[in-house]
């Protein structure tokens, strides 16, 4: 992938099955955290909330990549037992169903954990 400064021209880099799970990915952030700023940062999309970072999403050729820092990660360790994982990141493959429900609830933790300090 080329290196991109706007979160439009990442998304469009990729096959378009690939960039509608993007796009929804990006909806879900910013519906449950419409005050996020939004930005390329590590070369991919990433959110920041209240100058800390909230989540940060990138596409491969074969997952989906999610960056939920290692305390998001943590509180949902059980639930993300079957994906392969490292630090701060999961891999969701992309022949498999996404999980929207708990990527959403991942995203809500991060915003409450951020808003609370």
């Amino acid at each position: 992938m080329n290196a991109t400064t706007d979160v439009d021209a990442y998304i469009a880099q990729f096959p378009d099955n690939v960039q509608e799970i993007l796009k929804r990915l990006r909806a879900i952030v910013r519906e449950i955290a419409p005050e996020a700023v939004e930005s390329i940062s590590y070369g991919m999309p990433g959110y920041k909330l209240n100058k800390k970072p909230l989540v940060y999403f990138a596409g491969y050729a074969k997952h989906i990549g999610l960056y939920a820092t290692p305390t998001g990660h943590e509180a949902f360790a059980t639930e993300l037992a079957g994906y392969k994982q490292g630090k701060g990141s999961v891999q969701f493959p992309l022949d498999q169903t996404m999980p929207w429900e708990l990527i959403e609830r991942i995203v809500r933790f991060r915003v409450d954990e951020l808003s609370a300090k």
